[in-house]
């Protein structure tokens, strides 16, 4: 089975997805580089294809439109991109933390490489801190990525991670008319970090106000109906319905629900919610601490961890790749746009 990783450092625990190499803690960026197989370049070629002439000979035609990216140290290719295309150096990616981690107190954890050099990211702990009550604690990260491959502009956003069960979770300012805790860069623009860094500066706000909600979350006590609303909401990608004003549609909903597990050809949406509501009602990870026990916020969390432990994938490192930049990331920004209506 082809993996998405290709390498992977890191210090402290064991990630989540239980891949990478360990480091001793406070590793300068040269050794982050080499460790999380990050000390190589991105280099490019002009395109060039086969014709035949009017005498059946083979000639050899550039296509100036168009570049090669590949690997400096393997040569193997990325992608092909315009002319206009400014690809970011993994090492840049570390290097965007070198100032934060000795002058700031940032600390690196995690670092590699995706996809076989199409993808790179590092994340490093901000050293911001909140604990909900139960003592249920969420630290502060930033991440930045990456890619060369046309999935995903240069990256820089704000996550928290729960501590009791590595559950991520990219911030994202109710109300904001932007991405707020985000800074995206277009390859077709340079990469400057120190502007980046400027623009995530006047988002540092967002942690205190992302704990601020996840509180009013862990006050919101739900009951099972509004459980399954929920879950029906964010996996179907639907409004969630209201119990007063329709009862028989969630009714109806519930046995429909309830003959659709009954059969063996079951949409997977529903194995899916089945097992975030066992989650929610005590299996997850911190289930039962009182800021997630019967409340919104545990139903968040219900789902976070769904997407970054349970979630059907080939890998873990494809697990990986879907919860931080692909379709499991977007369920839980979704996940989190529902729970807010439960505190709107």
């Amino acid at each position: 089975m082809a993996h998405q990783v290709e390498s992977m450092a890191y210090v402290g625990d064991t990630p989540w997805h239980g891949l990478g190499e360990q480091l001793m803690p406070k590793q300068p960026i040269e050794v982050w580089a080499k460790q999380a197989g990050m000390d190589w370049r991105i280099e490019s070629s002009n395109v060039s294809y086969f014709a035949e002439n009017d005498k059946a000979q083979q000639i050899i035609l550039p296509y100036e439109e168009q570049r090669v990216l590949y690997r400096s140290d393997t040569h193997a290719p990325l992608s092909v991109v315009s002319q206009r295309y400014k690809e970011v150096q993994p090492l840049e990616i570390l290097e965007f933390y070198r100032d934060l981690t000795e002058q700031s107190g940032f600390e690196l954890e995690t670092a590699g490489v995706l996809k076989g050099g199409k993808k790179f990211w590092a994340l490093a702990r901000t050293g911001q801190t909140t604990a909900l009550k139960g003592k249920d604690v969420s630290n502060g990260y930033i991440l930045l990525a990456t890619a060369c491959d046309g999935t995903l502009a240069t990256t820089a956003q704000f996550t928290s991670i729960r501590v009791v069960c590595n559950n991520t979770l990219a911030i994202a300012l109710k109300g904001a008319t932007a991405n707020a805790g985000m800074v995206k860069v277009p390859h077709s623009t340079h990469f400057d970090a120190e502007k980046v860094k400027q623009q995530l500066g006047v988002s540092v706000r967002a942690w205190d106000e992302h704990m601020y909600e996840m509180k009013q979350l862990s006050q919101r006590k739900v009951t099972q109906q509004e459980a399954s609303n929920y879950l029906n909401a964010v996996f179907n990608n639907t409004s969630m319905v209201s119990p007063e004003d329709n009862l028989i549609q969630f009714y109806r909903h519930v046995a429909e629900q309830n003959q659709a597990n009954q059969d063996a050809k079951a949409e997977p949406n529903g194995r899916a919610m089945s097992k975030a509501m066992e989650m929610f009602n005590g299996q997850g990870r911190g289930a039962t601490l009182s800021s997630a026990k019967d409340t919104a916020y545990g139903l968040l969390c219900s789902m976070t961890e769904f997407v970054d432990h349970e979630r059907r994938a080939m890998s873990n490192d494809h697990r990986l790749d879907s919860a931080w930049f692909g379709a499991g990331a977007n369920l839980k920004q979704r996940a989190l746009e529902q729970a807010r209506a439960f505190v709107a």
